[in-house]
């Protein structure tokens, strides 16, 4: 039953984001009830979340009384659809990223959400990548001295074509690697070291998909750092995560953060283990290397945040203009793999 201070949330779409990256933390944290969820996959939503109801369609999802909040973990083609209509609703909505396949479309659901006076955020989940805190808290306290290259990978070896909706999805319509994972990338380069242009981009297709499945990003950012981007499918092995390198000192780590497989593995929010790194990273110079331990990744956090947020008043846990920042630089480098 429902409790009056609790956001009731509909959820849109029961695949990966919905059923590992949502689900669970909103049914953790007790400022949100799950109330609706947009899934054909009804046993697995009751065995999941057995207060929650399974609907049909997003029209039966923003008839289901009472909801306070939206969010659209439906594939990328069709998240403007399914958020314009939850804003059209008068309803808070999260998307996950990329929250449009343009930065046309992304501008117009912002501009949209804005008149209608409703909240609006997007799902940038890595910015609490245990990682990336760790280095975001180095580089603000300036351990590292001035910044002058950063470099970031997501990296693995996948030299099959799957069939899911990101491979056979074409680049116009939100497929391929640079949105699934160049919206991460560049998001937290641009939130590290500020608005950038684009100096250099490789864009490639290597496995004969729909969809690109190989990039390489060069970013000049306005405050003077240099941004290295991989993105890869068919990286048999895997570069570091980080590699950065600043006046004073370098930084740099290995692996991803573990929250999305052990999620996907069954482990849930609330499990001190949640989040928690095997390895250290490397600090320093090569003549005076040192360790520092990673801080527990926190996805939890965007949740706790919003709800202070639709709570209270305070920020929105991402600024959706930021994560247009990103779009904006990804339309730029695909005109340019155009050309």
């Amino acid at each position: 039953m429902s409790e009056p201070d609790r956001t009731r949330v509909g959820l849109i779409g029961y695949g990966v984001a919905g059923q590992v990256f949502h689900a669970p933390f909103l049914a953790a944290d007790p400022s949100f009830e799950l109330s609706a969820v947009v899934t054909s996959q009804t046993e697995r939503l009751a065995g999941d979340h057995p207060d929650a109801v399974a609907v049909a369609d997003v029209d039966a999802l923003l008839a289901h009384p009472g909801l306070d909040l939206v969010i659209v973990a439906s594939p990328t083609p069709l998240h403007v659809a399914h958020a314009t209509a939850a804003v059209d609703a008068g309803l808070a909505v999260v998307v996950d990223k990329p929250f449009a396949p343009d930065a046309a479309s992304g501008r117009a659901l912002i501009e949209r959400a804005e008149a209608a006076g409703v909240p609006f955020t997007v799902f940038q989940n890595r910015r609490w990548d245990g990682d990336f805190l760790t280095l975001r808290r180095l580089v603000e306290e300036g351990a590292l001295g001035d910044v002058r290259r950063f470099e970031s990978r997501f990296e693995w070896w996948k030299p099959s074509v799957d069939e899911s909706w990101k491979s056979t999805t074409t680049a116009g319509d939100g497929g391929g690697i640079l949105f699934d994972l160049g919206a991460h990338l560049i998001d937290q380069a641009l939130l590290l070291f500020g608005p950038a242009e684009v100096a250099h981009a490789e864009v490639r297709n290597r496995r004969g998909g729909e969809a690109d499945d190989d990039v390489f990003v060069v970013l000049e950012h306005e405050s003077g750092t240099t941004s290295h981007l991989w993105m890869s499918a068919v990286a048999p092995i895997a570069g570091p995560r980080f590699r950065v390198l600043g006046g004073q000192a370098g930084f740099t780590s290995w692996g991803l953060d573990p929250q999305e497989g052990q999620l996907a593995g069954g482990m849930r929010p609330g499990d001190p283990r949640l989040g928690r790194a095997n390895a250290a990273a490397r600090l320093g110079t090569d003549a005076h290397p040192d360790e520092v331990p990673l801080a527990s990744g926190d996805y939890a956090d965007f949740y706790r945040r919003l709800a202070a947020s639709l709570r209270d008043g305070a920020p929105l846990p991402v600024d959706p203009r930021e994560s247009l920042a990103a779009l904006e630089l990804i339309d730029t480098i695909h005109t340019l793999n155009r050309k």
